[in-house]
């Protein structure tokens, strides 16, 4: 695998687990353990459609948190969430090699059978462009049942079967452009 694929991988990584995990004003509920499938939809950008499976459980979730949030400071410079009548509200300004995305995020279900993202940004400047764009994403996370026998809790499964584990998401760091 080339080191372009493995940044993107990271990229969408990151942003899935910091839509998710962010834990500021307020905590997100933790999910039910086992696995997750992801579908992210993006418009306005170049990433294509994409699904990954997520086996996950309460220890998981809460050192995602842990790991995410540190990274998340320090490239984020405003992250907050929101409980609303509705499920949670998420904006956040964040800059990786460059490019600065301002982002609002309304998250909504039940974390136990399914949960929904849907988030609109604002990027500006680096690989994206002086003039900047908008794009819009969304994540369908739905619980598919127990992890797999291959498979422990943190094991993501991205596109093309690249498999990682969340609790290398420390390493992460540094596959990110500068």
């Amino acid at each position: 695998m080339t080191r372009r694929p493995v940044v993107f991988c990271a990229s969408l990584l990151v942003l899935a687990m910091s839509a998710t995990t962010a834990a500021h004003a307020v905590d997100l509920p933790v999910r039910k353990a086992g696995l997750w499938e992801m579908k992210m939809l993006r418009s306005g950008g170049p990433m294509p459609e994409m699904t990954m499976q997520h086996c996950t459980d309460e220890n998981v979730d809460k050192e995602m948190n842990n790991n995410v949030s540190p990274m998340a400071k320090q490239i984020c410079t405003k992250q907050d969430i929101q409980k609303t009548a509705t499920g949670y509200v998420s904006d956040s300004v964040c800059n990786v090699a460059g490019t600065t995305t301002t982002s609002h995020a309304e998250i909504t279900g039940d974390f136990n059978t399914a949960y929904t993202v849907k988030s609109t940004a604002h990027i500006q400047g680096g690989v994206a462009g002086a003039a900047g764009h908008d794009a819009t994403t969304t994540i369908e996370a739905k619980w598919l049942g127990p992890c797999k026998a291959d498979q422990k809790p943190g094991d993501i499964v991205m596109p093309g079967g690249f498999k990682m584990n969340v609790k290398d998401a420390a390493k992460l760091k540094d596959l990110l452009p500068k």
